[in-house]
């Protein structure tokens, strides 16, 4: 048996128990061995020495004890009222996880589409998949990452998306991840694995959303594989709770001449970490990575974002915003590393964040670290309140201080969300973000 600190003894119970439910497979090995790392590393509750944690605290995920749901249920909404609260289209192919597992009877199926295979990681697993054995646990490696081996551990279901190759899947790929809030407070672990074949392209959007105000933890794993000549447009969206957890783990690895695209959206949450790294594995790869978050209350955001151009002539973007009121934080770190082979990589990163509470508080810490002697890379990130001289423009044009503030902030919003090109998403998105803009109240000629 493996041994671990008293303090996770109810993480190696369930993960003891779903091994006697579910103990078979090829994945029976591999998710021991994740759980054997965990219990060495444990939570990276250490601030000093630890850079990747540096301003963020995960003391309040480690001291309390998650329970892990075995059999979840859609018992607190109604599948109608579930999809009137998130992104939806029944044209979509929606697959829908409660707190970590397939609900078939609120997912739709497939949109039709030559070649697409949408599968539950469970099946994929018990056919024994040469696709989804070749990728799954290869991208997102668990052992530095206590989140990551303890998301492998309890690895058993979740969402295997592929496109094979030359294949063009028009309609999008939803991937809705609800927590329910069942076990007070639990734990769900979602995972999931997407290859995109040779010359093939693929919308995904990626959605986490909580159905419950009660304390709860999403551990979340993606694996993004691209392919020669693949495009991934990627779309992720963190609707939690407001006492909830989440810690996002994203790798992607990309190939020669693929394309990756990506946006992501934040709110909510009392504490959320998105740990994104992007591998640009072959010449004339290319990431453009957009983001918007919002704060509020006493809520904390961590970006950890780290693009790492391996080949020559390949591309990356990375512009990212934050709006952050009341006694929020946010974090926004990480590392665009160019290898001394990536010759002519070009490489520009971006953070700025518009601060509206003298109490909201951003910690962002871009780097570089170039190896290679012909390239273009520059980075920069900016923090600050409303201009005040073009609010006086503004105010000069007959718009009292809330109104004009009001279209500063949705202007500075606007940048992003603009960038998402699904017209009902994007729809929703504006409702969801612009709609709950705080008011920005202060006497003009004062610091808000």
């Amino acid at each position: 048996m493996i041994q671990v600190p008293a303090k996770y003894k109810k993480y190696q119970e369930d993960f003891e128990a779903l091994e006697r439910a579910d103990g078979s497979g090829w994945v029976h090995g591999l998710r021991r061995e994740a759980f054997a790392r965990f219990a060495e590393l444990g939570f990276p509750v250490a601030r000093r020495g630890n850079e990747k944690w540096k301003y963020t605290n995960v003391g309040p995920i480690a001291n309390v004890t998650f329970a892990y749901p075995f059999a979840p249920q859609l018992d607190e909404v109604t599948v109608a009222e579930l999809r009137r609260r998130v992104p939806w289209d029944d044209g979509w192919t929606n697959l829908v996880f409660v707190d970590g597992r397939y609900a078939a009877e609120a997912s739709t199926p497939p949109a039709k589409a030559r070649g697409l295979r949408t599968l539950r990681l469970a099946e994929a697993i018990r056919a024994d998949d040469e696709v989804a054995r070749k990728h799954l646990a290869r991208h997102a490696a668990f052992e530095d990452d206590a989140f990551t081996a303890l998301n492998t551990a309890f690895l058993s279901d979740g969402a295997f998306v592929h496109v094979p190759d030359g294949e063009v899947i028009d309609a999008p790929v939803h991937l809705l991840f609800l927590s329910t809030g069942q076990s007070a407070p639990g734990v769900s672990h979602p995972r999931t694995l997407v290859v995109a074949g040779r010359g093939s392209k693929v919308t995904l959007i990626e959605t986490y959303v909580g159905l419950t105000e009660e304390r709860y933890f999403t551990n979340a794993v993606t694996e993004i594989a691209l392919e020669d000549g693949a495009e991934v447009s990627h779309t992720k969206l963190l609707r939690e709770g407001a006492e909830a957890f989440h810690v996002g783990v994203t790798r992607v690895t990309q190939a020669q001449n693929s394309v990756f695209t990506s946006a992501s959206f934040s709110k909510g949450a009392a504490l959320a970490r998105s740990d994104l790294y992007v591998l640009l594995d072959g010449p004339g790869s290319s990431c453009f990575l957009n983001g918007l978050y919002m704060t509020s209350g006493t809520q904390h955001k961590d970006n950890f974002i780290n693009i790492e151009h391996a080949k020559p002539h390949t591309t990356s973007r990375l512009y990212y915003k934050g709006i952050l009121d009341g006694k929020s934080r946010a974090v926004f770190g990480g590392t665009v590393l160019v290898q001394k082979i990536a010759q002519k990589s070009d490489a520009q990163q971006t953070d700025k964040n518009l601060i509206l509470s003298d109490e909201a508080e951003v910690d962002s810490k871009p780097a570089l670290l170039i190896y290679a002697d012909d390239v273009k890379c520059g980075h920069g990130a900016t923090a600050g309140s409303i201009d005040e001289d073009t609010l006086f423009y503004m105010r000069s044009r007959g718009l009292d201080p809330e109104a004009a503030s009001g279209l500063l902030i949705q202007g500075f919003a606007k940048e992003v969300l603009e960038t998402v090109q699904i017209e009902g998403l994007r729809a929703y998105l504006d409702d969801l973000f612009l709609g709950a803009l705080p008011r920005f109240r202060f006497q003009f000629g004062e610091r808000p």
